[in-house]
C-alpha cells in the first residue's frame, strides 16, 4: 500500500491496557484489533484517499461522504457507526480565524478516521495525538471522539473571548473614530461566519447523543456538556453582534454630530454674512445715481456700518442661542 502514503497522515492502534501501536500505511488492510480500536488520520482531497478508505473496509456511501468537496456541521448515523462532520477554528499560519475548518469521522466501536483537507490542519487534532503520544490515551472511539470535540470547543470558546475582550476595549474608548469602523466590521463579519457553523454544529451533537450504541451512558453528559458549551458560545455571539451593532451605530451618530456642527457653524457665518454679502454687491454695481461716490469718507462709513451690523447679528444669534 505505498501507493496510499500521500494520504495517509498516521494511524495507531490502541489496546485496553492503554499501549499504542502506531501503523504505517501497508498495514492498515490488516484485522481491526478484537479489543481497544484503530484511530486513523488522513487527508481527504488525495488523489489515493478512496483507495485508503476501501482499504479500511468502508462502504461507498461513507467514502463518498468523506470526501466531499463541501461539508456542513452534522451527523448521519450509518449502520453501526455514524459520520461526523465538524467544524473548527483555523489557527493555521496566515489564515483568518472565521475561516473555520472542516473535521470529517467515520466512527464506529473499532475504528475511528479523520479526514482534513490539504494545508488546512485542525490543531485540535494535532493536539488530540501529542496528548495521546504522552500517554493520556482515550479508552474507546469514543472518549477520543470526545477528548476532539472538547479541543475543537476549547479553541472557539478562546475565540469567542477575543472578541468579547476586543469590543470591550471599543466600549471603553471616549469616542471612536473612523478607522475603528473597518474593525467592527472585521469582527461582525467573524462573528456572523463562526456563528454560522456554530448552530448546526449544537444540532450534531445532540443528534450523535441519540444514535444508538454509539456513545456510552457515562460519555453522554461530557458530550451533552460539549454540545451546552456551543449553545453558549452561539449566545455569546450573539451579544457581541449586537455589541458591535450599536458601536457602529454610536460611531455613525458620533461622525454624523461632527458633520451636523460642521455644518451648522458654517450657516450661521452664511448668515452673518449674508446682509453684508448684500451690501457688497449692492454698492458694487456699476450705475449712475449710486450713493457716495461722490463722497470721501464713503467707504469708511460703509465699511463701519457693515461691521456694527455683523456685531449686531453675532450678539442676536447669542442672544436667541442659536450659537
Amino acid at each position: 500500500m505505498a501507493q496510499l502514503n500521500d494520504a495517509f497522515l498516521w494511524a495507531y492502534d490502541v489496546k485496553p491496557s492503554g499501549e499504542t501501536d502506531k501503523l504505517d500505511a501497508h498495514l492498515l488492510s490488516s484485522p481491526l484489533p478484537e479489543q481497544g480500536y484503530r484511530w486513523v488520520h488522513m487527508q481527504s482531497d488525495a488523489p489515493e484517499a478512496e483507495a485508503l478508505l476501501q482499504a479500511l473496509g468502508l462502504a461507498e456511501e461513507v467514502r463518498d461522504s468523506l470526501m466531499a468537496l463541501q461539508t456542513r456541521p452534522r451527523v448521519i448515523p450509518v449502520n453501526r457507526g455514524a459520520l461526523v462532520f465538524l467544524r473548527g477554528i483555523n489557527v493555521n499560519p496566515g489564515a483568518d480565524p472565521e475561516d473555520m475548518v472542516s473535521l470529517r469521522l467515520w466512527i464506529s466501536g473499532s475504528l475511528i478516521v479523520t479526514l482534513r483537507r490539504q494545508d488546512r490542519k485542525l490543531m485540535s487534532v494535532q493536539d488530540t495525538r501529542t496528548s495521546l503520544e504522552q500517554g493520556d490515551i482515550p479508552a474507546t472511539t469514543a472518549e477520543l471522539l470526545i477528548a476532539l470535540l472538547t479541543r475543537i470547543a476549547d479553541r472557539i470558546h478562546d475565540k469567542v473571548e477575543d472578541i468579547d475582550e476586543s469590543l470591550g476595549d471599543y466600549e471603553a474608548q471616549e469616542s471612536l473614530n473612523k478607522q475603528d469602523r473597518s474593525q467592527l466590521a472585521m469582527l461582525r463579519r467573524q462573528t456572523a461566519s463562526i456563528r454560522r457553523h456554530l448552530a448546526p454544529q449544537r444540532d450534531a451533537l445532540e443528534t450523535l447523543v441519540r444514535v444508538p450504541g454509539l456513545i456510552p451512558d457515562p460519555l453522554a453528559f461530557d458530550l451533552r456538556d460539549q454540545s451546552d458549551r456551543m449553545t453558549r458560545s452561539i449566545e455569546e455571539l450573539d451579544l457581541a453582534r449586537e455589541r458591535a451593532i450599536v458601536l457602529q451605530d454610536e460611531l455613525r451618530n458620533q461622525i454624523a454630530d461632527k458633520q451636523n456642527i460642521r455644518m451648522y457653524v458654517l450657516s450661521m457665518i452664511t448668515a452673518i454674512f449674508l446682509p453684508l454679502s448684500f451690501l457688497t454687491g449692492v454698492f458694487g454695481m456699476n450705475v449712475a445715481g449710486l450713493p457716495g461716490t461722490e463722497t470721501p469718507n464713503a467707504f469708511t462709513l460703509l465699511m463701519s456700518s457693515m461691521g456694527v451690523l455683523a456685531v449686531f447679528m453675532l450678539i442676536a444669534m447669542l442672544w436667541k442661542k442659536w450659537l
